[in-house]
């Protein structure tokens, strides 16, 4: 009789009515947000700190650069020599003293520019400070040469390649970044997903190996089954658990939002507020244009599809291999020298997919990977966006489906000799002699 439902049902049941699940799924939302929030809190206040800088220019040709900004102050000091501008700045409590050391030669500025303060002022402070300096002197000393800089402004140009295929279908850089957004998205996620519910099966066959269970169990089941039913009935509570996950986190930011006022856009980086004053810009318009039109330019059914398929056969052939783990070992302990050849390909395939995929989706090392059963579904999923034939997606997921039976057919052999083991260790060579049995 075939037990394999009743196997799902009850390793389902057994997960999702368990008390540190319950509480793990409704508790992991609270604390990611709740972490969101601080980070977002943290960035207001870092943001929103006013820090006030007073300005010694002994030369008197660069102060007319430091204009104070919302959140910036300076203060241009004269007729004052450098200790007493110190002193004063201690006094007041300020950020900052900038120096600016008189001398001969106004270009040679640069090597007598110092900043004091009691702290450690930001890389971006002082590249803002930089930056103002040396333009300033740049334009300076192209004056001095007889250099007119609006000529030079007005002969600045900016050049955009339009990409577009063979069959005339336009594309852009922003095509890239998507495709790789996306890429990226479904191969971490993958990973993730693994990780954490292999463990989760893992140590599910150690604790009913350890408390003798499985010997009743395995009187009237079949090993194989045993262990397929562990691995789908983990599996769907793990994506019950993912969707809670999802719904509990949105509507908790949306809550967070409206009653604490903690706008999640405190977390923008300098880039996005520097995109958002462009906006106005009509090229940047045009860009937002481009990107909207880039991304229905994505194989998007292509990647639903696709995903759905190398997600589960990449999460069942690696969970398999977890499974057969559990069942070789009596506790977590002992499973940390057969952890790494399982987690190792699935690092492998993340740095591909990043250092690889990214520069050359059609190269040899991406194609090679992308066909390799235990690289393939994080790499496939990075490559698909960026155009795969269909001919190539089948081959590696017919590829990836028969590893995975082969794998089971493995995994099934440790796994039925295994969970009768007890009080050995057992070594790759006891292992070798299991799959002969």
């Amino acid at each position: 009789m075939n037990h394999l439902p009743l196997i799902i049902k009850r390793e389902y049941l057994t997960k999702v009515k368990n008390k540190s699940f319950i509480i793990m799924t409704f508790v992991s939302p609270l604390i990611m947000v709740a972490l969101i929030a601080v980070v977002a809190y943290l960035s207001q206040l870092n943001n929103d700190k006013e820090r006030s800088i007073s300005v010694l220019d002994e030369t008197g040709v660069l102060s007319d650069v430091f204009v104070s900004t919302e959140h910036t102050t300076y203060n241009i000091l004269t007729d004052t020599n450098l200790e007493t501008a110190k002193e004063l700045v201690k006094a007041k409590s300020e950020f900052g003293l900038l120096y600016i050391e008189k001398s001969q030669d106004t270009m040679n500025v640069l090597s007598s520019v110092r900043f004091y303060s009691d702290e450690s002022p930001s890389l971006s402070i002082m590249s803002s400070l930089e930056e103002k300096i040396e333009k300033k002197l740049s334009e300076t000393k192209l004056r001095n040469d007889g250099v007119d800089i609006a000529k030079i402004q007005a002969s600045k140009t900016n050049v955009t390649i339009a990409q577009e295929t063979f069959t005339g279908e336009k594309t852009s850089k922003v095509d890239s970044y998507l495709k790789l957004a996306f890429g990226g998205a479904a191969g971490y996620l993958l990973f993730m997903f693994i990780i954490i519910y292999g463990n989760m099966i893992m140590r599910s066959v150690i604790e009913e190996k350890t408390s003798r269970i499985i010997e009743v169990i395995i009187s009237s089941v079949k090993p194989i089954q045993l262990m397929m039913g562990k691995i789908i009935g983990t599996s769907l509570a793990g994506i019950t658990q993912f969707g809670i996950w999802v719904i509990l986190g949105s509507i908790l930011v949306f809550v967070l939002s409206a009653i604490f006022g903690i706008s999640m856009s405190e977390l923008q980086t300098p880039s996005q507020d520097l995109m958002n004053q462009a906006m106005e810009n009509p090229e940047v318009a045009n860009e937002v244009q481009l990107a909207m039109q880039s991304f229905f330019n994505l194989p998007l059914a292509n990647l639903v599809i696709a995903f759905m398929f190398f997600f589960i056969g990449g999460y069942l052939l690696y969970s398999s291999l977890y499974a057969a783990v559990g069942a070789a070992v009596d506790n977590e302990t002992d499973t940390q020298q057969f952890m790494m050849p399982i987690i190792m390909p699935l690092i492998l395939a993340v740095y591909v997919g990043i250092f690889t995929v990214i520069e050359d989706p059609h190269g040899t090392v991406s194609t090679v990977f992308s066909f390799v059963p235990f690289t393939s579904p994080v790499v496939m999923l990075m490559r698909i966006p960026f155009g795969v034939p269909i001919w190539q997606q089948f081959l590696s997921f017919a590829i990836l489906v028969a590893t995975f039976m082969f794998t089971v057919w493995f995994a099934a052999k440790i796994y039925r000799v295994g969970i009768l083991m007890y009080g050995k260790k057992p070594s790759y060579k006891e292992l070798y002699k299991w799959i002969k049995y």
